[in-house]
């Protein structure tokens, strides 16, 4: 894709045809033009030559009568600064300097200023007093001659747009009030006294003027408005800071952001803004992530913690290390996917496209036939010129072309404020129109990390001592479960045991000594050979592992000692966000690998009943499973973005959730940079606000067009309403102001707020799942209708130091991310893990990809 920018466009219709132009240059796949930003986006095909694009594509548009070039950092920051409001101020005082003058000489008399005596009566009186009013428009004229040369430029290229309907309108007035002039002289040349009073109170001098400055009053409003759409994106260019102190040769050097590279080292005092993506390596502190997340509470940081760029330091130096630089920092992608959302357009904007392509000139044709019927029925020229020039310039094509980027850029602006990025106005359309929701469950409904959710001690072991004795165990294993067991501990700010003699037992658990005394840890089975298991300790673990908790058995001295139950445990806002989704109207579906006991069990924690809940499912079979639901309406996947690739393609909206600083995933159409279910149901909640504002800007400019071009045509005249040149010209100038003040009540817009939520005004989706036929593997509860590509090979390999779950789990997701694996069976029983596979993979690769998790592969079988 490819970003230019455009100049000389003044309204829709200007848009419509530099889209049309490049749109004929062979080699363009699409093209999308924003009014809003004077920016443009285009696809080449494949086969196009990306250099000859450029010129071929700047020469179609300059051939259709504007200007173009290539999009540079520069050019896409300076678009976002206000420079046309201070332009088109200057333009209009200069105009009020003549006009105001202009007005008291031809109408100051009709209330009663007074006029000096020398423009009053005929002869030469009535001569000065016309010619001063031309001397007084000729310069309101020239100094807003952009519409007249934009709007020349568009007739001449058989694309007049907003421009010309101005031009003609005053075009018009100043040529008629020059040949009233003319008329004038020629009735005090030949003492005919009627003509001159007759063309002295028929100068259109000041309609022209009027019209030209009441336009520029108009264009001042809007462009500040527009520079206000852009406050969010502004705010977020802001944020970033200018210098960071980077350590060289262990001196502290104050650089330019420009000259920070990937891996310097960069400290941060507090309250100063992080400068550059990177790892903390060294110190303790909270940071303010509000400015990319929305989140009001800081997140501790540690070494080995990500920071992202523009994020606030609060109480405790770091020392980091930098990752992402300049255009790749977290804050940059999320400038450019939010301002890239803005150039795209929404399908609703289609069809104000199709209007504003043949508006203006079906509004000269409409201007040109009232001129000529008023004649026909008798009417006089100048009412006759006076209907016409008020059809021209009472129409408004810029509502109908601001009405939907405008909601659009203040819709992104709001969502990045509050870490909702969407990647293109499409998806900020069409997210509102969700009717079912697929949750990945891993990462998603949950934390995707173990956390330890039960203690269960013995008589002669209390809990606490139990969790020191297991974590001082676990202190050098690198096992998932012993980093939640050493968490759990440093929360409750234990001490660890001193373990000497330490010793893991592949597939088992671990061992060692405490004071002399064998301290052992692991599955039941191991544990048995250590010591006897007491019935209350063994109900303790069966209960946890049909709650889908994993039980850890520990033993002291050939003694039990208790029973740690980790689990990846549900996020607390997972069972509120889901029903929020359910109070817009959305059917909640959770979808996971994961045995149908935990799912359920989970899916009971947050709400879900089972008919709602798919366990069981390959990733192979998720994208089968939206294909299913989409039999319901449109489908919603949220998940992480890279398991979930094909899902998420499929789906109408792809959600990425916790997506941290790599915000621009290819596959996901919605970006939450948060790891927060709540920001979905926020995510539509915004869609929808933006939906409505963008239905109000359409219903406001088609129903304004429709209803003040007859008016202005004179179709009222029988009851008395008329319009005259001059209150039409202030009519279209509030047009486009009201459309634009609209889009921006959408920065008071609370996504987060539950307070308003319902069913969207339409037909419900149905509430029963459409019934599935079993698959092959005729492993999950509910099975997918379409069954999943048959896989060319199988191999087993064989692994030492799975003990649990969640080593299925982390061996699984590790082989299934290697490409040309389709799916994997892991077993800790068992010891093995059968990959099917759609492509050769060596089986080096396999070893590498279980090994890099720090397990044992110790043979693979074809």
């Amino acid at each position: 894709m490819q970003r230019y920018e455009i100049t000389g466009m003044s309204c829709a219709a200007c848009a419509s045809h530099v889209e049309k132009a490049v749109k004929a240059v062979p080699g363009v796949a699409s093209v999308a033009v924003s009014l809003l930003t004077n920016s443009m986006q285009v696809d080449y095909t494949p086969d196009a030559d990306p250099d000859k694009m450029v010129k071929r594509i700047c020469n179609a548009v300059e051939a259709a009568g504007y200007g173009a070039s290539l999009a540079t950092a520069e050019s896409e920051n300076a678009e976002l600064e206000d420079t046309e409001t201070p332009k088109l101020k200057k333009r209009l005082i200069a105009s009020l300097c003549f006009l105001v003058p202009l007005m008291y000489v031809s109408m100051g008399h009709m209330i009663g200023l007074p006029l000096g005596s020398v423009f009053h009566g005929g002869g030469w009186h009535a001569i000065l007093y016309a010619v001063t009013q031309l001397v007084l428009t000729l310069p309101v004229c020239w100094i807003n001659r952009a519409f007249f040369i934009s709007g020349w430029k568009g007739i001449k290229n058989r694309a007049p747009g907003m421009d010309a309907l101005v031009a003609l309108g005053a075009g018009a007035s100043l040529a008629y009030g020059v040949f009233a002039i003319v008329m004038i002289v020629t009735g005090v040349e030949t003492g005919n006294d009627d003509l001159v009073m007759q063309y002295r109170h028929d100068l259109y001098f000041e309609s022209a003027a009027m019209i030209l400055t009441l336009i520029t009053v108009g264009k001042t409003l809007e462009a500040y408005s527009k520079g206000k759409t852009t406050d969010a994106l502004k705010s977020l260019m802001k944020l970033a800071p200018q210098t960071a102190c980077v350590l060289r040769d262990g001196e502290q050097v104050t650089l330019p952001v420009s000259e920070v590279q990937v891996g310097d080292l960069f400290l941060v005092r507090p309250g100063e803004s992080i400068p550059v993506d990177g790892t903390v390596t060294e110190g303790i502190s909270s940071v303010n992530e509000a400015a990319l997340t929305g989140e009001s509470m800081p997140v501790d940081k540690f070494p080995g913690s990500p920071v992202s760029a523009a994020t606030i330091n609060q109480n405790g130096a770091l020392t980091c290390r930098a990752e992402r630089v300049g255009q790749d920092t977290t804050l940059s992608q999320v400038i450019r996917l939010v301002r890239d959302a803005a150039a795209t357009k929404a399908p609703l904007a289609k069809t104000a496209d199709k209007v504003s392509g043949i508006f203006v000139p079906t509004v000269i044709c409409i201007a040109a036939l009232t001129f000529a019927v008023w004649l026909l029925l008798g009417q006089t020229f100048t009412y006759a010129l006076a209907r016409g020039i008020s059809v021209l310039v009472i129409s408004c094509p810029c509502a109908l072309g601001l009405a939907t980027p405008v909601a659009i850029m203040v819709g992104s602006g709001v969502g990045a404020k509050n870490g909702i990025l969407f990647k293109t106005a499409a998806s900020l359309e069409t997210t509102g129109y969700t009717d079912a929701v697929l949750l990945d469950k891993t990462g998603t409904i949950t934390t995707g990390e173990p956390s330890v959710v039960k203690v269960v001690g013995t008589r002669n072991v209390p809990e606490k001592f139990l969790l020191s004795m297991a974590a001082g165990l676990e202190l050098r294993s690198e096992h998932p479960l012993a980093r939640a067991i050493l968490r759990e501990a440093d929360r409750d700010k234990l001490s660890y045991a001193t373990v000497t003699d330490f010793e893991a037992v592949p597939g088992k658990g671990l061992q060692g000594k405490v004071a002399g005394k064998l301290i052992a840890g692991g599955n039941a089975k191991f544990i048995r050979e250590t010591c006897e298991l007491p019935p209350d300790l063994e109900q303790a673990g069966e209960e946890m592992s049909r709650d889908g908790v994993t039980p850890l058995y520990f033993s002291l001295a050939g003694k039990a000692a208790g029973v740690i139950g980790v689990s990846d445990v549900v996020k607390q806002t997972s069972a509120e966000a889901i029903s929020q989704m359910k109070a817009l109207g959305l059917q909640v579906v959770l979808l996971t690998g994961d045995n149908a006991a935990t799912a359920k069990h989970i899916g009971t924690m947050v709400g879900l009943d089972e008919q709602h809940v798919i366990a069981g499912v390959l990733p192979a079979g998720k994208e089968a499973e939206v294909r299913r639901l989409q039999a319901v309406g449109r489908v919603a996947m949220v998940g992480d973005g890279i398991n979930d690739a094909p899902a998420l393609t499929r789906a109408e909206t792809g959600i990425a959730i916790g997506a941290g600083a790599d915000v621009a995933l290819d596959t996901a159409d919605v970006v939450l940079v948060r790891s927060d279910l709540a920001d979905v149901p926020a995510a539509v909640r915004l869609s929808r606000a933006v939906v409505r504002n963008i239905h109000q800007n359409l219903f406001w400019a088609f129903f304004y067009n429709a209803v003040c071009i007859p008016l202005a045509a004179g179709v009222f005249t029988g009851i008395g309403i008329t319009l005259n040149p001059m209150i039409a010209s202030a009519a279209m100038s509030l047009s486009s102001v009201c459309v634009v003040t609209n889009a921006l009540r959408l920065n008071t817009f609370d996504p987060r707020s539950a307070a308003h939520d319902a069913p969207p005004k339409r037909k419900a989706p149905a509430r029963e799942l459409p019934a599935a036929a079993p698959c092959e593997t005729n492993t999950c509860p509910v099975q997918c209708e379409i069954k999943t590509e048959e896989a060319t090979m199988k191999k087993t390999i064989h692994i030492e130091g799975m003990m649990c779950g969640h080593c299925e789990a982390t061996v699984k997701k590790a082989l299934e991310a290697l490409d040309g694996v389709q799916s994997a069976e892991v077993s800790h029983e068992k010891g093995t893990a059968v990959v099917a596979l759609a492509a050769d993979v060596a089986d080096a690769d396999l070893k590498a990809a279980v090994e890099a998790k720090d397990y044992t592969v110790t043979g693979i079988d074809a």
